[in-house]
């Protein structure tokens, strides 16, 4: 593997909305990212990817673009987001951008033109169908519920948006808007960032012609994915893509990539892959339900350990995957993965290191590092994320009671992960001055990053040593290159495995609150890291305490 400048960095997601408010409106900005550098270095951070800060009327949070060439005023201004890219490099930090490419908002000028001229130079940017009476053009569903289709407006057409209806899909087949993408992607190039992360982007090549497919709920629609699986020859679209921009300014790319074939991963994270990293959302899609939110299934300790060695078996050596335990489209993951009611420093220290010691980059996302938790919701009308609402009314249709539907849906809702970041126990969590956007999780006052800071046992801390243990210059060769070897797979609830390199590290996880007794196949020459304060051993044996953590030097 051809050695790369991101392999042994650590990546940092920052939702700007609801990262820190510098001016008392009640949003975070751009100057509230800058304000906070000294925090992002301090614990080790090398990339910052920025979650969509572009001009947008927010239909979805920003993932629907009105203008690619400008910062939404809420969030400052492009001297400011100068300045950023300026201050980062300062400390030897890469800004990335989320590239949402598959589809902009209505209010965007291509769409507007279209509307104007269906027949015109823009009506072929998107997709367009003539309307006809009581049918649509096809069966699909798209993503937020209801059918994919809506009327383009003054014309006797309708137009495709897979997400929202304010985000019409962009037409990939005609090159004047692949142009168009490039020439965007590398005006920011230019302007110093360090990437992308790449949004939605299996949903670029649709099947053609297109045609419905069995419907398979009572709405008479069909989920995407019947689409999406027969869908080919999207590498052609990608490997201009990488050719045109990102190759040309050895730009680190990290794809939201979902479905790929297993002899499509080389094409995609190999030696010359479309992107750098893709994010392993094997872990994220466990339970998942077809029927929707309110019939997935709870991810045991087996499950996510399942999840992990399948994802690292996948990959192997190929690439590098990007490993996440949250972001801004999950729940928290400490409420996700760890059994209700046991959440804990000590769980939340234990599920940190089973992630970030896998082979490839480890991704923290805003407040992860101080174990933010779930929020609790009074009553729908206090979610603001439009998928949660649709997942509810689904949940409502289903027959469940709007209690049942509440808590169904709260488990998952992307709100979770979307509440102000927890600076301090000061009004607001020390987010704004204001009245924050989207109401603070009520624990703030026990989990903030002031209490933590200084704390040498608190969670942040413990994500602190793993970033200290991944850049070591001992270990950081076996850590970031290393070989993955599971070992006792069929434990229950313990995850461990090899780490081999030069160095041979093992990291073991108890992931239960008793106690369990494992016999260390060799000897061990160093503790590394330990959430707790001893290790009960005895020989070989050691007795593991409650979700206790170790990473030994074998």
């Amino acid at each position: 593997m051809t050695r790369k400048w991101w392999h042994d960095k650590v990546a940092y997601q920052i939702y700007p909305k609801s990262f820190y408010d510098s001016n008392g409106d009640g949003i975070g900005d751009l100057p509230g990212i800058i304000s906070k550098l000294d925090y992002l270095q301090d614990l080790g951070v090398d990339i910052i990817w920025l979650s969509p800060c572009y001009q947008s009327p927010l239909a979805d949070q920003g993932y629907d673009i009105s203008d690619y060439y400008a910062i939404d005023p809420r969030f400052g201004t492009m001297e400011d987001m100068d300045r950023l890219i300026a201050e980062a490099k300062k400390r030897d930090m890469y800004i990335l951008m989320d590239l949402v490419v598959n589809h902009c908002s209505d209010e965007h000028e291509w769409f507007q033109k279209a509307c104007e001229d269906p027949d015109g130079k823009y009506g072929n940017f998107f997709y367009l169908r003539d309307k006809k009476e009581g049918e649509l053009p096809t069966n699909w569903r798209s993503y937020f519920g209801g059918s994919a289709w809506e009327d383009l407006p003054g014309t006797d057409k309708q137009y495709l948006h897979v997400f929202h209806k304010k985000q019409p899909d962009l037409n990939w087949e005609n090159p004047e808007l692949r142009e168009e993408v490039y020439k965007n992607i590398n005006w920011w190039l230019d302007k110093g960032l360090g990437g992308f992360r790449i949004d939605a982007i299996m949903n670029i090549k649709k099947a053609i012609p297109f045609h419905n497919y069995e419907p398979d709920r009572e709405d008479g629609l069909s989920s995407l994915q019947n689409m999406l699986h027969e869908a080919t020859g999207i590498g052609e679209f990608l490997g201009e893509l990488r050719d045109r921009t990102f190759q040309k300014y050895d730009a680190f790319s990290v794809g939201e990539v979902f479905d790929e074939k297993p002899e499509e991963i080389p094409d995609f994270i190999g030696e010359n892959g479309y992107f750098s990293s893709m994010f392993d959302f094997n872990e994220t899609i466990c339970g998942q339900s077809p029927k929707g939110w309110y019939d997935a299934k709870p991810v045991t300790p087996d499950d996510y350990k399942r999840c992990c060695f399948e994802a690292q078996e996948r990959i192997g050596t190929i690439g590098f995957l990007s490993n996440i335990i949250e972001n801004h489209d999950e729940p928290r993951g400490v409420s996700r993965y760890i059994p209700d009611g046991e959440c804990c420093p000590e769980s939340k220290k234990m599920l940190a290191a089973l992630n970030f010691m896998l082979r490839g980059l480890p991704f923290i996302y805003q407040g992860q590092e101080l174990g933010m938790e779930n929020t609790t919701f009074a009553s729908i009308d206090e979610v603001d994320d439009i998928s949660t609402l649709e997942e509810y009314r689904n949940a409502l249709e289903a027959g469940l009671s709007p209690a049942e539907a509440l808590r169904a849906v709260s488990r998952f809702s992307r709100d979770n992960a979307r509440t102000p970041m927890q600076w301090s126990d000061e009004i607001n969590a020390g987010f704004t001055t204001g009245t924050p956007w989207l109401k603070v999780n009520a624990n703030y006052t026990s989990i903030n990053a002031a209490a933590q800071m200084d704390d040498p046992d608190s969670v942040r801390s413990f994500y602190k040593k793993l970033i200290a243990l991944r850049k070591d210059p001992i270990y950081r060769e076996t850590v970031v290159y290393g070989s993955l070897e599971p070992v006792w797979e069929d434990r229950h609830n313990l995850m461990a495995y090899y780490r081999k390199g030069d160095k041979m590290l093992l990291v073991i996880g108890n992931y239960q609150k008793e106690e369990q007794e494992i016999g260390l196949p060799s000897a061990c020459k160093k503790i590394l890291l330990n959430n707790y304060a001893d290790v009960a051993m005895n020989g070989s044996v050691i007795k593991l305490h409650g979700y206790q953590l170790l990473i030994l030097e074998m």
